[in-house]
């Protein structure tokens, strides 16, 4: 594997170097030599930021988790990493190393539950108004109820919109175009 690090706002020690090497280093089983790794180590806001993103062969997996310790992050990426692989494992088989599926036995046991249960489904459905609102208001009434997201009808526009959370703790808007 061939590891490319970055940082911005974080410096990356030699330690976090080793303990991340050597935890990626199981995800080998499922490679061959012509692996690349992008790390990125950002702090924001008292927030620890680890992206990585594997390449091999044409194929890409991301994995990126925000947490209160950089260290803590590594084991919470890498299984997310691993279900990927894992998931599109038939898609790409003839990408990846040639057994890199005989044991049934993933190497992260930390895996989510969710794994284990079945597929979401859909479990509640609501129907409400659109009133006209202003962004200002409508990123208010987002905050009040604790959302990550809110479709109103813009009153500026007159178009559908959605405000959302975005994972740098911003706000993004999404305008419907008919």
């Amino acid at each position: 594997m061939r590891i490319t690090y970055t940082a911005k706002n974080y410096n990356i020690s030699d330690k976090f170097k080793e303990v991340l090497e050597r935890k990626l280093g199981k995800l080998e089983k499922y490679f061959d030599e012509d692996v690349t790794v992008k790390v990125n180590c950002i702090e924001q806001a008292k927030q620890h930021k680890l992206e990585i993103t594997i390449n091999c062969r044409g194929m890409f997996f991301r994995g990126e988790v925000l947490g209160e310790e950089m260290y803590n992050n590594i084991d919470l990426v890498l299984p997310k990493i691993e279900k990927q692989i894992v998931r599109q494992g038939s898609k790409f088989k003839s990408k990846l190393r040639k057994d890199a599926f005989e044991s049934n036995e993933m190497m992260y046991d930390a895996m989510m539950e969710e794994e284990k249960t079945a597929s979401p489904k859909l479990v509640k459905t609501k129907k409400f108004e659109l009133d006209p609102l202003t962004v200002n208001d409508a990123e208010a009434y987002m905050e009040a109820l604790d959302h990550n997201f809110y479709v109103f009808l813009n009153a500026e526009t007159g178009m559908v919109n959605v405000l959302y959370k975005r994972n740098d703790r911003n706000y993004g808007l999404i305008e419907l175009v008919y």
